[in-house]
């Protein structure tokens, strides 16, 4: 069983040599839509994610809406570790997995075989785990040969089917996903969204940023409305996608 517990969490972002600043401190406070204020120790903190309330359980596909700004990626970040709330608490129960940089950790003067290991590596796989699988991601990349080359010789297309490969063969319990993922060519593509379809089914607990009215509406059952950090709404797809897009 999965499950995230959401009570009462805020992250703050310190601006640090801003405080003498007025006219910083303005351009800031107008970027930020006034989230601006300051910590105890009198630094400059603009608040990105303000008293967020939720729980998600097994079976929870969940859409992320919001203007750019509105705190979707913070809250991902949130979600998979990388920012700690700086008030309330986050319990996340369940092994998280991220298609949010599906190309971080590649390196481009190592090989597309060692790459895979790399990639495999930062997923959270084994070594033994990664070399059970990586004929299977080498046939699924498409690249043949290429594989014993440096990545700096792909084409882009290349680097991507084989980052998307690499990162969809784990099956975590909670997918956090910043739009949907969908790589190469015509051929490949009907492949790639085959692939995250399954990955989608197979877990436990999906978290998904999207801009897509369709995406949310055939991909989700719940949807969280986020504007200035704060939930503006939570509720099912249709009176969501309805009150953020407007009615079709």
């Amino acid at each position: 069983m999965a499950s995230i517990e959401f009570q009462n969490v805020s992250v703050d972002f310190p601006i640090y040599n801003a405080s003498g600043r007025s006219l910083k401190k303005r351009l800031i406070q107008v970027a930020t839509g006034g989230q601006l204020g300051s910590d105890p120790n009198g630094r400059v903190v603009v608040r990105a994610l303000e008293g967020l309330d939720f729980t998600l359980n097994d079976g929870d596909r969940v859409g992320l809406l919001g203007h750019n700004g509105a705190g979707k990626s913070t809250l991902l970040r949130l979600l998979s570790g990388v920012y700690e709330p700086s008030s309330g608490t986050a319990v996340i129960k369940g092994d998280i997995g991220s298609l949010i940089d599906i190309s971080l950790g590649i390196d481009p003067e190592a090989t597309g075989r060692e790459n895979i290991f790399l990639r495999g590596a930062l997923l959270g796989m084994s070594k033994k785990e990664v070399a059970s699988k990586i004929e299977e991601i080498i046939e699924f990349s498409e690249l043949g040969d290429f594989v014993d080359m440096p990545l700096r010789t792909y084409s882009t297309g290349m680097h991507l089917r084989l980052a998307f490969a690499v990162s969809t063969t784990v099956r975590p319990e909670i997918l956090l996903m910043d739009e949907w993922l969908s790589v190469g060519d015509e051929g490949f593509r009907h492949k790639a969204e085959a692939r995250m379809t399954e990955l989608v089914s197979a877990t436990n607990i999906l978290v998904i940023a999207s801009h897509s009215r369709d995406l949310v509406m055939h991909t989700c059952n719940r949807v969280i409305w986020l504007e200035h950090g704060k939930i503006r709404m939570d509720g099912d797809p249709e009176t969501v996608a309805a009150a953020y897009f407007g009615a079709h």
